[in-house]
C-alpha cells in the first residue's frame, strides 16, 4: 500500500476503471457493485471512493476514453484520404474498430446522446463526451459537404438529419452484424465482412449522387 501512495492519482483512477470495465462487459453495469470494483481492482472499498464517488463517474470515464478513441479514429479517416467514396470507407473501418474494440461501450454511447445540461445533475464526464461526440459529427459534416461540393453525394441532403440517419444505419450495421454473425453466416452464406461491406454498399448508394450510383451499377 506504501508504494501505492506514492503513484499519481491517474494510475490509481486508471486501474480502478481496468478493472471496472472487464466485470461489466462480464457482469453488466447494473450487476456490478463498488464492492466488486474494489476487490478486482484489489483496493478498499473506502480507498476506491477516494478515485470514484460513483459507479456512474466509472462508467463516465471508461466511455469518455473510449469516445476519444473514436474521434481519432474517424478524425484519422478523413485527413488521410482524399476522395469521398475512400473517406467513407475508412469511416466504416474506423466505427468497425471501435466497435470491435469496446463492444461494450459502442452501445453505450449510442445510448447516451441527449443530455441535459441546463441543470447540475450530470458528470463533468458526460458533458466532455457529449462535446466529443460533437467534434465527431462536425467531423461527418465537412465529409458531406466536402462530397456534396464535389458532386460525389447528392446535393439534396439536409446536413444535420443526413448525420444522424448516418450514423443510425452505420451502427445498426454493424450491430446487428456483431450480434448475429453465426446466424448470418449460415442463413446468408456470408462472413461478417461481406454482410458489411453489402450493408455499407448500401448506405453509400443512398447518399450518392445519382449519375455515381448508376456507374457504380454499369461497372
Amino acid at each position: 500500500m506504501g508504494r501505492r501512495k506514492k503513484e499519481p492519482r491517474s494510475v490509481h483512477r486508471e486501474n480502478i476503471a481496468s478493472a471496472a470495465s472487464v466485470l461489466f462487459m462480464e457482469k453488466g453495469i447494473a450487476a456490478t457493485s463498488m464492492d466488486d470494483i474494489a476487490k478486482a481492482a484489489g483496493y478498499s472499498k473506502a480507498t476506491l471512493y477516494v478515485y470514484f464517488e460513483n459507479k456512474e463517474e466509472i462508467v463516465g470515464i471508461l466511455v469518455l476514453d473510449s469516445m476519444k478513441k473514436l474521434y481519432d479514429y474517424i478524425s484519422s479517416a478523413l485527413v488521410q484520404q482524399k476522395s469521398t467514396k475512400t473517406k467513407y470507407n475508412f469511416i466504416c473501418r474506423g466505427l468497425v474498430q471501435y466497435q470491435e474494440e469496446f463492444p461494450f461501450y459502442f452501445k453505450l454511447v449510442l445510448d447516451k446522446i441527449n443530455i441535459d445540461f441546463e441543470n447540475d445533475d450530470y458528470l463533468p464526464e458526460e458533458k466532455e463526451t457529449y462535446l466529443v461526440g460533437e467534434k465527431i459529427n462536425e467531423k461527418i459534416k465537412d465529409f458531406f459537404i466536402s462530397g456534396m461540393e464535389k458532386g460525389d453525394l447528392r446535393n439534396d441532403l439536409e446536413i444535420m438529419p443526413a448525420i444522424f440517419n448516418f450514423w443510425g444505419m452505420l451502427s445498426g450495421i454493424i450491430q446487428l452484424a456483431a450480434n448475429k454473425e453465426e446466424y448470418i453466416k449460415n442463413s446468408m452464406r456470408l462472413s461478417k465482412k461481406q454482410f458489411l461491406e453489402y450493408g455499407f454498399s448500401l448506405v453509400y448508394n443512398s447518399i450518392a449522387a445519382k449519375e455515381f450510383g448508376i456507374e457504380r451499377r454499369l461497372k
